[in-house]
C-alpha cells in the first residue's frame, strides 16, 4: 500500500520479475508432478467431475465451495484493464498465467494419485525437501504482490464511478505521463489497508477469509455473466445467442454461487455487507444528485427572462472573465443571480460551464466541447468527457477558439455554488438518505479542486437548497 503512490508502472516494474519467477516456479513444479503420473491428464475429460457429482449428491455440491478458489484470481486481472488496456491483460492472463496454474493443479493431482497422504499440503509436497524454505520466501512475496491487481483496480473502478456519477468525487493522482488510465486515489488506498488490516485481525483464519473471498467471488461471476448477456442482447444484437450464452455459464456460475452460501456464517457474510454497503452509497449519490438538479431546475430562472432583464438593469461590466460551473445546461446558474443580486456587476464575458460525462471511456476531441453565443458577451458552454477521462476545466477553456471569444487564465474568476442541503423528506429517497447523501456531499473532494481550478481563483457563493 505504501508502495502505490510511485504508480503501477514503477510498482510494475518492481513486482513484475517475481511474479514472472513465480509462476515458472508453479509450471516446473506441476510438470515434475505430471511427469511422475500422467494419467492425471485424462482429469480434462469433463464426465469424471459429473460423475463426481452424481454419484456424491449433496456432498458434491458442498465441495464446489471448498474448491472455488482454484478458478478465482482472473477477475482481480481484469478489473486492471483501465490501467492496461485489454490485450496485455489478455497476453498475461492466457500466454503465462492461467497455463503455469493448470500445470501446477494438474501436477498437485499426480501426486495425490501416487501418494494420497499428501493432500495436507500438496503444493509444498510437490518440491524437494531442501527447496521447502525458499519456496515458503517466494509464496510469501508472491501472496503479497498478488494484491497489488486488485488495489490499481480498486483506483481505476472508483475513478470511473466517479466520472459516471455513483461515487463523491475524491482525489485522483495520475502516476503516468503516457497512460491516461494510471492513476492513484489516496483515500481509496488507505481504506483497504485498514481493511485489510481488520479482516485478518477479526476473522483470525485463512479458512474465514476464504469464505467472505469464495462468496464475493462468486456473486461477481454471476453479476459478470447477467451484464454480458445483457450487452450482448442489446449493444451487440445477440438476440437468441445472447440467451444461449446465459443458459451455458450461468447453471456453473450459480451452482459455486449456492455452493457458497452455504459459508455465510463462517464469514461469507461479510462480503455481502460490504456489497450492500457499497450498493448503497452508490445508489444515495445517484439518487441524491438527480433529485438536486431537480430543486435546482425548479428555482431556476429561465435564460429567456434573464438576459433581458439584465439588460434593463444597466449594470457596470468588470473587464474580467466569469466562468460560472452549473449542472443544469439550460437554467441561469443560482450562483449567477446571487452574486448579482449581493455585488451589482457583471462580467465582461460570463460563461455559463456544464461539464457532463457520457457513458463512453474516450470522447473524441472533435466532439469535446461546443460553445452557444448568447449575446452581451454570455457563451454556453458544454463540455464532453469519457468516463476514463479526467477534466481540467482551465486548460479545456485556453484550447477552445470561438470568434469574440478570448480567455485569459490570468484574468477568469470561477464561481461556484456551495449547496447546503436541507433534509425534507420529499424526495421519495427517505429522509434518512436524504441525510447520508447531505453527509456525502459536505465530505466530497470540492468540484473546482476535482476539475484542476486554482483556488485563488474560486469564489464560492452559498446556496441552500431542500431535498
Amino acid at each position: 500500500f505504501w508502495l502505490q503512490r510511485g504508480g503501477t508502472g514503477r510498482v510494475g516494474a518492481l513486482f513484475g520479475p517475481v511474479m514472472m519467477v513465480w509462476f515458472a516456479v508453479l509450471a516446473v513444479l506441476g510438470a515434475v508432478g505430471i511427469a511422475r503420473e500422467p494419467q492425471v491428464l485424462a482429469a480434462v475429460a469433463p464426465w469424471h467431475g459429473a460423475r463426481f457429482l452424481a454419484e456424491s449428491g449433496f456432498q458434491g455440491f458442498v465441495v464446489l465451495a471448498a474448491v472455488f478458489l482454484v478458478v478465482t484470481g482472473g477477475e482481480a486481472l481484469y478489473a486492471d484493464i483501465g490501467h492496461f488496456g485489454r490485450r496485455p491483460i489478455r497476453f498475461g492472463w492466457f500466454g503465462f498465467a492461467l497455463p503455469a496454474l493448470l500445470i501446477n493443479y494438474f501436477g498437485q493431482g499426480a501426486l495425490l494419485l501416487g501418494d494420497p497422504q499428501a493432500s495436507a499440503s500438496p503444493f509444498f509436497e510437490l518440491a524437494p525437501g531442501w527447496a521447502l524454505v525458499p519456496l515458503v520466501a517466494l509464496a510469501t512475496l508472491a501472496t503479497v504482490i498478488a494484491s497489488q491487481a486488485m488495489i490499481s483496480g480498486a483506483f481505476s473502478l472508483t475513478r470511473q464511478a466517479v466520472q459516471l456519477g455513483f461515487c463523491p468525487r475524491v482525489p485522483v493522482s495520475h502516476t503516468s505521463a503516457q497512460l491516461s488510465g494510471q492513476v492513484f486515489v489516496a483515500p481509496v488506498n488507505w481504506m483497504l489497508m485498514l481493511a485489510a488490516c481488520a479482516l485478518v485481525v477479526g476473522f483470525g483464519s485463512s479458512s474465514n477469509l476464504a469464505a467472505a473471498y469464495g462468496m464475493s467471488v462468486s456473486a461477481d461471476m454471476v453479476l459478470t455473466t447477467l451484464l454480458l448477456c445483457a450487452v450482448a442482447h442489446a449493444r451487440w444484437g445477440w438476440k437468441r445467442a445472447a440467451f444461449a450464452l446465459a443458459a451455458l455459464l450461468l447453471p456453473i456460475d450459480l451452482a459455486f454461487f449456492g455452493s457458497n452460501l452455504l459459508k455465510i456464517s463462517h464469514g461469507g457474510w461479510f462480503s455481502l455487507a460490504i456489497g450492500g454497503l457499497v450498493f448503497l452509497v452508490m445508489t444515495t449519490w445517484q439518487r441524491g444528485r438527480r433529485v438536486l438538479l431537480e430543486r435546482m431546475e425548479e428555482t431556476a430562472l429561465p435564460l429567456d427572462l434573464f438576459l433581458p432583464d439584465l439588460e434593463l438593469a444597466k449594470l457596470p461590466h468588470v473587464p474580467r472573465t466569469a466562468v460560472f460551473l452549473t449542472r443544469d445546461p439550460e437554467g441561469t446558474p443560482l450562483a449567477l443571480l446571487h452574486n448579482i443580486r449581493h455585488n451589482k456587476v457583471v462580467h465582461a464575458q460570463t460563461l455559463f460551464f456544464t461539464l457532463v460525462t457520457e457513458d463512453v471511456p474516450y470522447v473524441r476531441e472533435s466532439d469535446r466541447v461546443a460553445v452557444k453565443p448568447l449575446g452581451d458577451g454570455f457563451f454556453r458552454v458544454l463540455a464532453r468527457y469519457g468516463f476514463m477521462e479526467s477534466p481540467n476545466v482551465p486548460e479545456l477553456l485556453e484550447q477552445m477558439r470561438v470568434p469574440g471569444l478570448k480567455i485569459d487564465r490570468g484574468q477568469t474568476s470561477f464561481f461556484v455554488g456551495r449547496e447546503t442541503l436541507i433534509a425534507t423528506g420529499r424526495s421519495g429517497m427517505g429522509r434518512w438518505r436524504e441525510h447520508f447523501f447531505a453527509f456525502l456531499a459536505q465530505n466530497a473532494l470540492p468540484a473546482t479542486a476535482y476539475f484542476g481550478i486554482p483556488p485563488n481563483q474560486v469564489v464560492e457563493l452559498g446556496v441552500q437548497i431542500e431535498l
